[in-house]
């Protein structure tokens, strides 16, 4: 019997936020600091996107 392999990636759906694009972790770093050295309430989903994108690499 053949094996057959399944991309298990396009099955499930992300975890990572959707609306922020793929960017390295130093990238995503590197905005949330931005982000959090000129504090703008109008930022805050960016801020809590962001943080969510390293917890997810960290996990």
């Amino acid at each position: 019997m053949p094996d057959i392999h399944v991309d298990r990636s396009q099955m499930a759906p992300s975890i990572l936020p959707s609306d922020i694009p793929e960017l390295s972790d130093d990238e995503c770093l590197a905005r949330l600091v931005r982000a959090v050295e000129a504090p703008d309430s109008a930022r805050l989903d960016e801020v809590a996107a962001l943080i969510g994108r390293l917890a997810v690499a960290i996990e």
